[in-house]
């Protein structure tokens, strides 16, 4: 299965606020089954935004790239 395009992260830790090195990027809430529908956050001009479905804080940090903090908040496709 291919990579995805735009990062997807997740909150099954339930961090408070996630930081992320993109300002566009997929939300899932939680790792599937148990996610909600995947929501695209465009940052735009901000450095944060929320999540209308899990109410997940996403904090930009441009040093991180396609990356998170915390990392395990990536979703990556199974291999």
């Amino acid at each position: 299965m291919a990579e995805h395009s735009i990062p997807h992260f997740h909150n099954d830790p339930g961090a408070a606020t996630i930081r992320v090195g993109v300002k566009e990027f997929m939300c899932t809430g939680a790792r599937p089954p148990f996610d909600h529908p995947h929501v695209f956050i465009d940052m735009g001009g901000d450095g944060e935004a929320i999540c209308p479905y899990c109410a997940t804080r996403f904090v930009y940090e441009a040093s991180l790239g396609p990356h998170s903090i915390p990392p395990e908040c990536e979703l990556h496709d199974a291999a």
